[in-house]
């Protein structure tokens, strides 16, 4: 998968910001936290990081082109450097699923309103129609 097709496919993603951050890194993120990490030489895609759940971590750090993700390891994240050990379709439902995990951990006030019953998450027309959040106590008296 290209680095293109990576950031157009993580954008789409609902409520993803991304930033620039630790030198050469896109750091995809959803309400402020990370689920997504692209690690760049210049503009060439040099390593792609992730959350995973503990089990997928075993089976992924099996894989040649697959390693623990430095300083991120504990937390069950994962790095490929080789983009070719793991197919576009699976890379993408393995980036998806970083995504679910991290919006499952969300309080509810940050977390997408409404469900796509195929993912858990709210479809990016949904989130736009969606009203803002407003709290009575959090406006000035």
């Amino acid at each position: 998968m290209r680095l293109p097709a990576l950031r157009a496919f993580a954008l789409a993603l609902p409520q993803t910001t991304v930033v620039k951050q630790w030198g050469e890194c896109l750091v995809y993120k959803v309400a402020g936290k990370m689920f997504l990490l692209l690690a760049l030489d210049a503009d060439t895609l040099d390593g792609v990081v992730f959350k995973c759940t503990p089990d997928e971590f075993d089976e992924l750090t099996e894989i040649d082109g697959i390693a623990q993700a430095p300083y991120c390891a504990k937390r069950m994240w994962v790095r490929v450097s080789d983009l070719e050990a793991l197919p576009a379709v699976e890379l993408e439902r393995r980036i998806r699923r970083s995504y679910d995990l991290v919006v499952a951990k969300l309080p509810k006030k940050f977390a997408p309103r409404s469900a796509d019953r195929r993912s858990g998450t709210a479809s990016r027309a949904e989130f736009e129609r969606s009203p803002p959040r407003f709290r009575p106590s959090a406006l000035p008296r």
